[in-house]
C-alpha cells in the first residue's frame, strides 16, 4: 500500500482589492469584503420577545464602538472586533428601523411552552413568528434581513425535542430524523418572505443568560466571547442582507472555471420516502444555487439511498444549466461531493451529463466522516490541521486540529479526519483534491474561524435538506441565503 504524508499550509482567502489572507476576520479588517455593498446601510428587522428585541438593539449599539477580544494569549484566535465606524470591516452600516421590530406576547410564549406535544409546540412557535415576519414584510420599512432572537424559554421547548433513536436513513446525512426540526420548519415557511432570516439564541446577545446544559449538549454548542460572537453575527448579516460575498477561496493562477456540487439525501417530514437534496454551491465568485432532486432509491433495509442513473444525469444537467445561465458558458471542471459511496449507475449518470455539456474535467469524491483510521503526533498534542495522508489512492485529511496561526487547538474533542475516496473516473490526484477540500472548509459565512470540518458543498447540501423536507409547495427558492 502506498503511504505518504504531508501538512498543507493554511489556504488563503481573497477579499476586497484582491487582498489575500488566511484569516477571514483580519482579511475583512484590512481590505473589506470581496464584493462591496450596493448601498451604505443594511436594514435589519428583529423578532423575539420584549427582552431579546431590546437586547438586540443594545448589542448593535455597543458593537458600533467595538469589543475587545480575549486575545492576550492567542491574539489571532480571539482578535478585537473593531466596531462599525466609517472604515468598519463590512464598509457599511447596520440599522434596525423603529417599525421593523416585533415582540411575541408572554401569554403566547407560555401557551407554546405548556403544549405537551413536541410537533404541535414547534408548529405553534413557527406560526407565531411567521405572523410577525409577514407584518414586517408588508410594512413600509422593508428590511434586507431579519434576526429571530429566541428567548431561553422558547429555546427549551422547541430545540430540545426528542430525537429519532434510529438515526437518519443515511448515517452521515442530516434530515433523516423523524424528530420535528424547528429551524428547518421556520426556514421553509420563511422562504416566501422577501428577505432571509438569521436565528440566534438569547445568550448571543446577553452572556449573563444561562442556557440549560441539556440544550447545549444536544447541539454541541459552546458560547464564544463577545468579540467572536460579533464577528460571526455581522458577517452573516452582511452576506444575507447585502447578497454580496465577504470572501472566496483564493484562486490559483491558471485555474479553470469550476462548479462545486454537494449531494445529500433527506426524508420528507412525516414520511419514509427519500428525496435527493443537492446544493450547486459554488462557482468562482461564490454564487450558490439550490436544486431539489427526484425521489431516491434505497439499498437493502432502506439504509443507503442513491440516485438512479437517469436522475443523477438530470440533477447534474440542471446544475450545469444554472451555471450557464449565470456565466453564459459551462464550467471547464465539475467537482461532485457526496457522503455516501458513488454507485456505478450514479457515476455513469453524472458523467453523461458532463459529457453532454462538454465538461471534460471532473472529480467525484466520496467524503466519509467516520473513518476508523487516525494519525497521532509526537507528544500530547492534537494533529495539525491540514495533515494529509495518502492511503493507496484514498486520502486522510484533518480539517480540524492544531493551528499554528492560532497557536493552539481551538476544538473541544480530539480531531477526527475526513476520508476522501475519489471515484475511479476522477481526473485530479488525491493530493490536489485534498487541498481543494481544505480550502472549501473556509467558505462558510456563518463562521469566521478557520477550524470548520466540512467543505461547503457537503455542509450546504445538508442545510438544504433540513429545510426542503418541510417545503410543501412546488416553489423552491434557489437563493442559498434562505437556507443558512
Amino acid at each position: 500500500m502506498k503511504f505518504s504524508s504531508e501538512i498543507f499550509p493554511e489556504p488563503d482567502l481573497e477579499f476586497g482589492d484582491k487582498h489575500r489572507h488566511p484569516d477571514p476576520r483580519l482579511g475583512l479588517f484590512a481590505a473589506g469584503p470581496l464584493q462591496t455593498p450596493l448601498g451604505d446601510s443594511i436594514k435589519v428587522a428583529v423578532v423575539g420577545n420584549a427582552k431579546t428585541v431590546a437586547d438586540t438593539r443594545r448589542f448593535f449599539k455597543e458593537a458600533g464602538t467595538g469589543f475587545a477580544g480575549k486575545g492576550a494569549k492567542h491574539p489571532n484566535l480571539h482578535p478585537d472586533f473593531p466596531g462599525l465606524g466609517n472604515q468598519n470591516p463590512f464598509r457599511c452600516k447596520f440599522e434596525i428601523p423603529d417599525d421593523a421590530t416585533a415582540a411575541l406576547p408572554q401569554a403566547r410564549l407560555d401557551k407554546i411552552r405548556k403544549e405537551p406535544n413536541d410537533a404541535k409546540a414547534i408548529e405553534m412557535a413557527v406560526n407565531e413568528i411567521m405572523e410577525l415576519l409577514q407584518v414586517i414584510d408588508e410594512g413600509s420599512s422593508k428590511p434586507q434581513v431579519a434576526i429571530i432572537a429566541l428567548p431561553i424559554g422558547l429555546l427549551e421547548r422547541v430545540v430540545n425535542v426528542r430525537a429519532d433513536t434510529e438515526g437518519p436513513a443515511e448515517k452521515e446525512d442530516s434530515g433523516g430524523s423523524d424528530a420535528p426540526n424547528f429551524r428547518g420548519m421556520l426556514k421553509a415557511k420563511a422562504m416566501k418572505l422577501s428577505f432571509p432570516i438569521q436565528i440566534i439564541w438569547e445568550d448571543v446577545l446577553d452572556e449573563k443568560v444561562s442556557v440549560p446544559r441539556k440544550i447545549k449538549q444536544s447541539n454541541e454548542r459552546k458560547i464564544q466571547d463577545q468579540a467572536d460572537r460579533t464577528w460571526n453575527l455581522f458577517t452573516t448579516l452582511y452576506y444575507k442582507g447585502s447578497g454580496r460575498i465577504p470572501w472566496r477561496r483564493m484562486p490559483k493562477e491558471g485555474e479553470y472555471s469550476a462548479c462545486y456540487i454537494g449531494v445529500s439525501f433527506y426524508r420528507e417530514a412525516g414520511g419514509q420516502q427519500l428525496f435527493t437534496s443537492a446544493a450547486q454551491m459554488f462557482d468562482e465568485r461564490g454564487r450558490g444555487f439550490i436544486l431539489k432532486g427526484k425521489r431516491a432509491q434505497t439499498e437493502s433495509r432502506g439504509r443507503h439511498p442513491y440516485m438512479t442513473q437517469d436522475d443523477a444525469r438530470e440533477l447534474i444537467s440542471e446544475a450545469l444549466a444554472a451555471y450557464k445561465s449565470h456565466h453564459r458558458n459551462y464550467p471547464a471542471r465539475v467537482i461532485v461531493m457526496k457522503t455516501s459511496k458513488f454507485r456505478d449507475d450514479e457515476a455513469s449518470g453524472i458523467i453523461e451529463a458532463l459529457d453532454e455539456a462538454g465538461t471534460e474535467m471532473r472529480d467525484l469524491v466520496w467524503i466519509q466522516e467516520s473513518s476508523t483510521v487516525k494519525v497521532f503526533r509526537d507528544g500530547n498534542y492534537p494533529v495539525m490541521r491540514g495533515t494529509f495522508v495518502e492511503l493507496d489512492g484514498k486520502g486522510l485529511l484533518y480539517t480540524n486540529g492544531s493551528i499554528p496561526y492560532y497557536g493552539t487547538y481551538p476544538g473541544l474533542y480530539d480531531p477526527r479526519p475526513l476520508l476522501l475516496c475519489p471515484h475511479e473516473r476522477s481526473d485530479s490526484t488525491i493530493s490536489d483534491i485534498a487541498k481543494e477540500v481544505l480550502s472549501l472548509t473556509k467558505i462558510n459565512w456563518n463562521s469566521t474561524q478557520i477550524n470548520q470540518k466540512l467543505p461547503i458543498p457537503i455542509l450546504a447540501a445538508r442545510r438544504v435538506g433540513e429545510v426542503l423536507k418541510y417545503v410543501t409547495d412546488t416553489h423552491v427558492s434557489s437563493d442559498y441565503r434562505k437556507y443558512t
